[in-house]
């Protein structure tokens, strides 16, 4: 039996005219594994000097589901203190997100960056 399978213990005992009870079915449930919550990591896009602001904005709508004004917001960020922050994930989805980002900035000839970093 794995120990993932509930057990099911029968209680017995005797009756007042000393028959036997009928046993009891007592269900268990299984002991609950303590999970370690996973580690998470920052999208960070970086500031250049050539990357128009309202494709970074696109990117942020786009890549993050940002609406307008939270996409302006951040990208207002990056511009005045050369990065901001963009959103934060497990380590998987934060690489996509950032391989996605800066595939997007160089199919469409941008050398906007992203980069992940571990949070905090």
């Amino acid at each position: 039996m794995d120990s993932t399978d509930t057990d099911i213990k029968t209680v017995t005992g005797s009756g007042e005219d000393g028959a036997p009870d009928r046993g009891t079915g007592v269900l268990e449930a299984p002991a609950k594994p303590k999970l370690k919550k996973p580690p998470l990591f920052k999208v960070v896009l970086l500031n250049d000097d050539y990357t128009p602001m309202e494709f970074v904005i696109d990117v942020l709508q786009v890549f993050f589901g940002m609406n307008r004004e939270k996409a302006t917001q951040i990208m207002l960020a990056v511009h005045t203190t050369g990065r901001a922050t963009c959103g934060i994930f497990t380590r998987d989805i934060a690489e996509t997100k950032s391989a996605q980002v800066n595939q997007y900035a160089q199919d469409n000839e941008h050398p906007l960056v992203s980069i992940i970093e571990a949070a905090d």
